[in-house]
């Protein structure tokens, strides 16, 4: 199977709007998660490589893409966005064997980064400053100036999508970017890295240098030429980097998961619920940062609501990417192997539902079967921890004050949802959930790149996606001019 994206070979580094080796020579063998196969081999950049990653990054900003404006930067990402729509199919294609999933959802991933380049190509020369009334002989404003160069450690669940939201804000505010993707999947990484090179973009202002976390990671969140650091992954790892970025005292944005909550109360709108309250869960087999894996449910139509999903999760199909089933495999084995622990964790749970792996699935690919557990006691492991994998659980609840306290009650705070037709307690249960975003009757919102993303407590801190993003892509300068009466 032929994996060189946009004829670029994916063993190299890109650095400096060059196609480069990584300075040791070295490479790591990447693997399709459908079979087991390898794919290719992609570079395993080290600290050199990210030494010289920044410093074309602070070139490129004391170069022509520091003295670009603010229209020419928007020029130059619609530009990348009308490319990435150009190459939509090699682009789905690329992710969809590249992280195992379904062939739809990655042709969606594509949609969403092309829109992310237009909304921030849009956006670049909006963001404004304000005049602040001061003391008489003053005039007073603030300027929206870029932090320099930022540094993007992305997971392997999202690619493109992680891509848009923050390499593209962080472009549309005027830094320069050195991008580490994850090391089980870079290709549409290293894609989009040649197709902003065809838009235009100045050699320099991004650079995508695939590798080790504990390596490459390591040396971009510690590196002293970058002021920002963003980070999506495990909590574990997201302490790590924000440890080493704090030694350069330079901000982080960490979006580190989740255990999100839908709440269906009894006179909540089944019909219109049902498809989200499944899809939300198994979405990417349930590798979704914001996957809904916790369902609570008034006891008053539990046993209905557990009918309803239970039918829905036996007619779940899971196989190789390309055949565009229900799911596809998860990233790896090694992921497997946490799923299935988790799903051993379970034995004595009831399985209210289970998917079906299909039976062309190749035994060496990295399939889970989808499976819906109900009954499940709000401090159970499974409806305490992130299992990132196609697993859901039921709770009851008798009232709102319980649902609120089942709701809130982990350690994390990324996403949650309410299913009611009661408008009170809609404002009510907006104000009470834990969460950074909140849904009413539905739960993700298409998506929503004009929706600020980000959570709470081990959901990690600071805000991606709409304007709050290029808002913590850049740094506020107040300017105090005295010129006297």
């Amino acid at each position: 199977m032929s994996v060189r994206p946009l004829d670029i070979d994916p063993s190299l580094c890109f650095i400096a709007g060059a196609w480069v080796s990584a300075l040791s020579g070295q490479t790591l063998a990447l693997s399709n998660p459908s079979d087991g196969s390898t794919l290719c081999e992609i570079a395993r950049a080290q600290a050199d490589d990210v030494d010289a990653a920044v410093h074309a990054a602070q070139n490129a900003l004391d170069g022509p893409w520091g003295r670009a404006t603010a229209a020419q930067r928007g020029r130059v990402l619609f530009r990348i966005g009308q490319l990435v729509q150009e190459n939509a199919d090699e682009l789905a294609r690329l992710e969809a064997i590249d992280v195992g999933k379904p062939l739809t959802q990655a042709r969606a991933d594509v949609a969403a980064l092309a829109r992310y380049m237009e909304f921030y190509g849009g956006a670049a020369d909006k963001v404004h400053g304000q005049t602040i009334p001061y003391l008489e002989g003053y005039t007073v404003y603030t300027l929206r100036e870029p932090h320099g160069v930022t540094g993007h450690i992305i997971p392997w669940n999202y690619p493109m999508q992680i891509i848009g939201r923050s390499v593209g804000a962080a472009l549309a505010m005027g830094n320069a970017c050195v991008l580490k993707p994850a090391e089980e999947a870079c290709l549409t990484a290293l894609a989009f890295a040649e197709i902003a090179r065809r838009a235009g973009l100045p050699d320099g202002a991004l650079n995508v240098i695939p590798g080790l976390g504990a390596e490459a990671g390591a040396a971009l969140a510690s590196h002293k030429g970058v002021q920002h650091v963003s980070f999506t992954g495990s909590v574990g790892v997201g302490k790590l980097i924000q440890k080493a970025a704090g030694e350069n005292v330079v901000p982080v944005t960490l979006e580190l998961g989740g255990k999100s909550p839908q709440v269906v109360f009894d006179d909540a709108d089944l019909e219109a619920a049902l498809p989200f309250l499944v899809n939300a869960g198994i979405q990417n087999a349930g590798q979704t940062c914001s996957a809904s894996s916790r369902i609570l449910v008034q006891r008053e139509i539990y046993d209905r609501v557990t009918q309803l999903m239970a039918e829905r999760y036996n007619a779940l199909r899971a196989g190789p990417a390309l055949n565009d089933l229900d799911l596809g495999p998860l990233v790896s084995r090694r992921q497997q192997e946490i799923v299935h622990g988790f799903l051993e964790k379970g034995s004595d749970l009831d399985i209210a539902g289970e998917g079906q792996i299909a039976g062309d699935a190749p035994q060496s690919g990295a399939y889970v079967t989808p499976t819906l557990f109900a009954g499940v006691s709000a401090s159970h492991p499974l409806a305490q921890d992130e299992i990132f994998g196609p697993v859901q659980v039921i709770t009851p609840f008798d009232d709102e004050d319980e649902a609120v306290a089942i709701a809130n009650g982990t350690d994390y705070g990324l996403v949650a949802s309410c299913w009611t037709e009661n408008g009170g307690r809609q404002m009510r249960m907006a104000r009470a959930l834990r969460a950074g975003q909140v849904f009413l009757n539905n739960y993700g919102a298409g998506g929503g790149v004009e929706l600020p993303f980000g959570g709470t407590g081990l959901s990690g801190h600071g805000r991606e996606k709409g304007f709050e993003a290029l808002y913590g892509f850049s740094t506020l300068k107040t300017v105090a001019a005295k010129h006297g009466r």
